[in-house]
């Protein structure tokens, strides 16, 4: 796993084999930031990073000058691998918390520019996360939500639905803010 771009460029993650995660492919990784980078300045981004694993996402997004990425998952070794690689990293716009990410999104106050989220494909209850944000209001005026997924969901219904990115068997669906949409 390595960071595509930004501050951290190249540099190589090494990751414990025994953290149970998938991470995002780097092509898929790379693939998706460029999407984002024709659509948001980087550097003026507050991101929530929901089942965040081993926080490639996250590392990502601090690497290119993120103002703030809340990381979460529930797994607490996954938990403790981020604060320690960011750490090192010196990535202090990054802080990672433990939560069920259903839970977070019920109870979370704050707003972001982008929230990314990447459950496990198997996970019961994938097909609730636009809801949520949207009920939560959690997405500021522009911003979006990104849901990795396999291809077996189609989110192209739901309300504030832009488009769909796949790469080999990742596939990436992007929603826009309730705000943009109304």
């Amino acid at each position: 796993m390595r960071i595509v771009s930004g501050t951290h460029k190249s540099r190589i993650i090494h990751v414990p084999k025994n953290l149970p995660v998938r991470p995002t492919t780097d092509i898929a990784k790379e693939a998706i930031f460029n999407v984002l980078v024709n659509n948001f300045d980087l550097q003026d981004v507050k991101v929530l990073d929901l089942f965040s694993g081993t926080g490639n996402i996250a590392y990502e997004f601090a690497s290119r000058g993120a103002i703030g990425v809340t990381s979460i998952d529930t797994e607490l070794r996954c938990v403790n691998f981020i604060r320690k690689t960011a750490s090192e990293m010196g990535f202090e716009a990054i802080l990672s918390f433990r939560s069920d990410a259903f839970r977070f999104l019920k109870n979370c106050e704050h707003t972001y520019d982008i929230i990314f989220c990447d459950p496990p494909y198997d996970l019961e209850g994938i097909e609730t996360i636009p809801t949520a944000v949207y009920e939560r209001k959690l997405l500021k005026e522009d911003g979006w939500l990104i849901l990795e997924h396999s291809r077996d969901y189609d989110f192209s219904k739901y309300p504030g639905f832009l488009q769909q990115r796949k790469y080999g068997k990742v596939n990436f669906s992007i929603f826009a803010s309730a705000l943009t949409v109304e």
